[in-house]
């Protein structure tokens, strides 16, 4: 695949999602490095969405250790059951949250984030094997549709895993 996004000019996101899907798993496609697959699905977020900062945290050793990511210098570290990614991470679901000051526990990385969506992302045993956490500086910025446009991405991830080097 070329290095370059073709996104159609709307703020849809829905359809943005539906034609960036295919892009990210044409750019994953025959690459067997997990790292360089998670590095490049930040950039395209990033780059599709303007996102103020989109990452992974990988599950290491009793944590979420910081991975790939887009955007200002993040928290390397975090306890499972801290934050919004630590909730993700216990409940093993998606969170919204549409105004971060609001969630008890927030960990603030960046006084710049006001909302965020976290997701789980499953390896092949069911485990949550990392998290991809996506947040924007403003209030209320994630919907249903983010949702479901990231789990898409985050089952594609899944998949990759299981012939994935690390």
């Amino acid at each position: 695949m070329a290095e370059t996004l073709h996104l159609p000019q709307t703020t849809d996101r829905a359809l943005i999602y539906e034609h960036l899907y295919p892009q990210i798993e044409a750019l994953v496609e025959g690459e067997t490095d997990l790292i360089a697959n998670l590095a490049n699905i930040t950039a395209a977020l990033k780059e599709a969405f303007q996102f103020f900062w989109v990452g992974f945290y990988l599950s290491k050793n009793g944590q979420l250790v910081l991975g790939p990511f887009q955007g200002p210098i993040a928290c390397t570290r975090i306890q499972y059951h801290r934050g919004v990614c630590g909730a993700c991470y216990t409940r093993r679901e998606t969170i919204i949250v549409p105004n971060v000051e609001e969630f008890p526990g927030h960990i603030a990385c960046s006084s710049a984030s006001k909302s965020e969506i976290v997701l789980p992302v499953f390896d092949a045993n069911g485990e949550v094997a990392m998290v991809l956490d996506v947040d924007s500086d403003q209030l209320n910025d994630f919907s249903e549709v983010d949702a479901e446009g990231l789990e898409k991405i985050t089952a594609l991830i899944g998949h990759l895993m299981a012939a994935a080097v690390v």
